[in-house]
This record gives C-alpha cells, structure tokens and sequence, in this order.
C-alpha cells in the first residue's frame, strides 16, 4: 500500500478507518521529526479535561480555545510540547524560542516568554505525550494500511476539537479518500 517515503516534517498521519487501537482510533497525527531513526508527532484532535494554565501557569492565557491540554500521543505523557500557527508576515527562523517544523508552525520553547511570542501567533496548542515510532515501524503500519499520509494544513495544529477534524482531513483530499469519512470504523456496525 505504501511506505513512509512521503511522511516528513508538518504533513498528517490519519488513521485508516479499520485502525481500532485506542490511542490512535480516528486520530490525525501531526508528523514534527522523521529521520531514519524515527517518527514523532502529536495527535491534534484528542482533548483533555486537563486545563493548560493547571500545568503551564504562564502560557495558559495564550492557548488556542479551548485552552487544555491535548493527548499527543502514548509517549511520555508527562512531556508538554507546543506548537504554534504563526501569524502571516511571520518568519519562524526569525523568532528566539522557535523551531520550524513546516512554513508557518513551529515547536516552541516553554521556558521563553509567552508574552513576547503570542501577538506574532495565531495560534498555540499544547500537547502532553506525544506519539512515536522507531526506525522502520510506521513504514510497516502504513504498508499494513494504518496510516494514511496527507498534507497538512496550518489550521489543522489549532483547528477546534468540535470540528471533526479527522473527517474534515480526509474529505479535502477527494475520491478515494474522501469516501472514507464516513467510514464506521468497524463494518459490522453497518
């Protein structure tokens, strides 16, 4: 089906429909690093009851609504990552405390100031945990037909949880894919 030739950093892993695993069912997975020695991403539509400004007092006032904490993946779930969407005119080499990923979206550093980072921003959304694979284990759950690999949209790293996001990814990308939105997930509920 596949292999992991077109993941690299800022495009999408969406979990097939037959993905039945509880950490990834119906999740897009944001891709940060790809490298040979492996995968890490953040699972963007996985909200948690856990607030931000709870774990991260001084960056709570700035994360995108609606301001917790989102499940990043299985990996290290005491770990917080940032992301942000900068604003347009923006230039994430340009910022002290950022790391570009892809155009506009950027890891941030949490120990910089969020007072000087959040006006250039659209946005910022904080993760704990976060996914990962070693080398060579996401080109074999994509041959298996896993994952499928889309581009990402700089929106998708801030999109409101409420919108369906994994629908919404697949339905942009048009027949065949698109079909698969509306999937049951698991056949013999049809």
């Amino acid at each position: 089906m596949g292999s992991d030739a077109e993941v690299e950093p800022g495009t999408l892993l969406v979990a097939a429909p037959q993905l039945m695993d509880k950490n990834f069912r119906r999740t897009v997975v944001y891709v940060i690093h790809h490298r040979a020695e492996g995968t890490l991403g953040v699972v963007l539509n996985r909200p948690s009851e856990v607030a931000v400004h709870e774990v991260l007092p001084k960056w709570g006032d700035h994360a995108t609504l609606p301001q917790s904490l989102f499940v990043g993946g299985p990996v290290e779930q005491r770990t917080a990552i940032c992301l942000a969407t900068l604003r347009a005119g923006e230039d994430v080499s340009a910022i002290d405390g950022m790391v570009g990923v892809r155009g506009p979206v950027g890891m941030v550093d949490l120990d910089g100031d969020p007072d000087a980072l959040a006006p250039r921003t659209r946005g910022l959304r904080f993760f704990a945990g976060y996914a990962g694979w070693d080398a060579g284990q996401l080109a074999g759950e994509i041959e298996r037909g896993d994952w499928l690999v889309v581009p990402a949209l700089p929106d998708d790293v801030i999109a409101d949880p409420d919108t369906e996001l994994w629908s919404r990814v697949l339905r942009r990308q048009g027949p065949p894919l698109a079909f698969l939105a509306t999937h049951p997930g698991d056949v013999k509920l049809n």
